[in-house]
């Protein structure tokens, strides 16, 4: 009978089987560079901000409660809060102000319901832009805190299915 030895992959000889780290690595503190080794590529919340794929709302959220930096995505900002002059000719007086504010407002107030989540989304009420309605309608955000880029809290208040 052959003797069977541990090759180190699976019994379909596939792909590596999981190994156990030892004792010495497990009693090791290490750094997600000493595990994974440098970064590829890194694309900053400040250089977001900088090229426009983030709006930096942080001033505004402060007046409404909020006490870490906060901003919306490009997308975010385009459904529910940017407003024209030529919006307000078409449809009915608005502001960005205004509806910048009815967005940090709900979402205050859905952070103050959800204190032990990282991500959750709200509900608010706001005209859609570029037709002829002045009705408004029901749109949801997704506001989650995570890390800056120096590991301090920030806020991003984004549509459903962005990341």
């Amino acid at each position: 009978m052959a003797t069977q030895t541990n090759t180190g992959t699976n019994t379909a000889g596939l792909c590596p089987a999981p190994q156990r780290p030892t004792k010495k690595q497990v009693g090791e503190a290490q750094t997600m560079t000493e595990i994974f080794g440098d970064p590829i590529h890194v694309y900053t919340r400040a250089q977001a901000i900088e090229d426009g794929f983030l709006v930096d709302v942080s001033d505004t959220a402060r007046e409404a409660g909020f006490r870490v930096p906060v901003a919306l995505t490009r997308a975010a900002w385009a459904d529910c809060v940017e407003w024209s002059e030529k919006d307000t000719r078409r449809q009915t007086y608005q502001d960005q102000a205004g509806r910048l504010w009815d967005v940090l407002w709900m979402a205050i107030n859905a952070a103050r319901r959800n204190t032990q989540r990282e991500s959750f989304q709200f509900q608010l009420y706001r005209v859609v832009r570029g037709g002829r309605s002045l009705r408004p309608r029901l749109t949801r955000l997704v506001c989650r805190i995570g890390p800056g880029d120096n590991g301090e809290p920030v806020i991003t208040i984004m549509l459903p299915g962005e990341d």
